[in-house]
């Protein structure tokens, strides 16, 4: 069986809240192999997004190791982990975090220059054009819709090539009709890119599009179901 592309071990963060701890994860385990979607869901104030966080290397836990493929991010410095997010994770978070300053092209563009990438501009309008917005790429956020906006996003976020793509509430900001279609359009990217799919959601109907979901409750893993799902239609 190959090595899992993401592997939490015993992972536990402590924060302080005035003058005691306060466990927001507890000792949580798991391994997601390459290709999955994978759904972490929970309620309000279960560890879900500090977990995302430290999957990424974002954070760093109390207790616990984070791999992504073979390499650990404990022993990494902030340097280090940076570049293997860059090399192997795309984001989509609920709030789109475009810089309202560059246009959707320039947007694309940024990550993949910062990257050193010699055809940032290309690529860019590829991945633009594989969203759907091959017509507004010279807008800005402000002169485009919530659901234009995401799609920005997710072409920002798979224009990297990355092993994984962790998304935050990407539909949470959205209308239910919106938010079907960024969901479709992020499946069907999943499929076609064999990329990983981790999110984070409230939505039980986009939780059930995953293939697998994580559950936790007061940050402890309690709930580990397989559904078969393939990010396929929502239709019956």
């Amino acid at each position: 069986m190959p090595d899992p592309v993401i592997r939490a071990v015993g992972l536990s963060k402590e924060v302080m809240s005035g003058e005691a701890p306060l466990k927001i994860l507890d000792d949580v385990s798991f391994d997601i192999a390459a290709g999955e979607s994978v759904a972490i869901v929970g309620a309000s104030g279960s560890g879900k997004t500090t977990l995302l966080g430290l999957l990424a290397g974002l954070d760093r836990p109390t207790a616990g190791e984070v791999w992504l493929g073979n390499r650990a991010l404990n022993g990494l410095s902030e340097d280090a982990r940076a570049a293997l997010r860059q090399r192997w994770v795309g984001f989509v978070f609920q709030s789109f975090q475009l810089l309202p300053a560059l246009t959707a092209l320039e947007n694309v563009m940024l990550p993949l220059e910062l990257a050193g990438a010699s055809d940032a501009g290309p690529r860019a309008r590829e991945w633009l054009a594989r969203v759907g917005l091959d017509a507004r790429t010279t807008h800005y956020p402000k002169q485009l819709s919530g659901g234009e906006q995401q799609r920005v996003a997710i072409a920002r976020a798979f224009s990297g090539e990355p092993q994984v793509l962790m998304a935050d509430e990407p539909t949470g900001n959205l209308d239910g009709a919106t938010g079907a279609e960024v969901a479709e359009l992020m499946f069907r990217l999943n499929r076609e890119r064999s990329t990983t799919l981790l999110l984070v959601t409230h939505e039980v109907t986009l939780a059930a599009r995953c293939g697998r979901r994580l559950s936790l409750a007061t940050g402890r893993l309690v709930g580990d179901e397989r559904s078969g799902a393939v990010g396929g239609s929502t239709t019956a």
